[in-house]
């Protein structure tokens, strides 16, 4: 009988030696968005551009300033819009202003100048990376008598891994305004 019990706790010691489990690590939300679509600003604005079906559209504090909201995203594009009254160098230092105010907290910042003669539309599109509140901007502008400026902004900390794939969703959209920018 002593013999049972010391081979039964033998066998238990040798039976509970085994690893400890672990739980398993918590995966990652895969994001999908829907295929870029678009459509026109119907606005009676000095300008017009395509933006995307999954937004939404709303006025702005002041005339021809404008919200584009993605709900699914909790994100908006901030759109505001500046006649140019012989204050075109102003204007050009509160854009690059708003988007060097990120230096803080962004790692780097891509600046990317665009140019459509045929249009009129010229600008710079800036492209904030690391922790920074706002992610990308731009500006438009006939250089003339219109500025424009754009911000997209989360609701949301900004933590660069989980936002980049809406960043990048965004940013298409974004790309595709100035492509379609056109001054009325």
């Amino acid at each position: 009988m002593f013999k049972n019990i010391f081979l039964a706790i033998i066998i238990f010691s040798l039976a509970s030696c085994a690893k400890e489990p672990l739980p398993k690590p918590s995966g990652e939300l895969r994001l999908e968005y829907p295929a870029h679509k678009y459509q026109t600003l119907v606005q009676n604005s000095p300008f017009s551009f395509e933006y995307s079906t999954s937004a939404k559209i709303f006025n702005g504090k002041k005339t021809f300033w404008y919200y584009v909201n993605y709900p699914n995203m909790k994100a908006k594009i901030f759109i505001t819009y500046f006649p140019i009254k012989n204050d075109f160098n102003e204007h050009l230092k509160e854009a690059e202003k708003l988007v060097y105010e990120h230096t803080i907290k962004a790692s780097s910042i891509d600046t990317k100048t665009f140019s459509y003669p045929e249009k009129k539309v010229y600008g710079n599109f800036y492209e904030l990376n690391g922790e920074s509140a706002s992610n990308i901007q731009f500006y438009v502008t006939d250089s003339t008598r219109n500025f424009v400026t754009a911000n997209l902004y989360f609701n949301s900390r900004p933590r660069p891994d989980s936002l980049a794939p809406a960043v990048d969703y965004i940013k298409k959209d974004m790309l595709h305004m100035i492509e379609t920018f056109k001054w009325k």
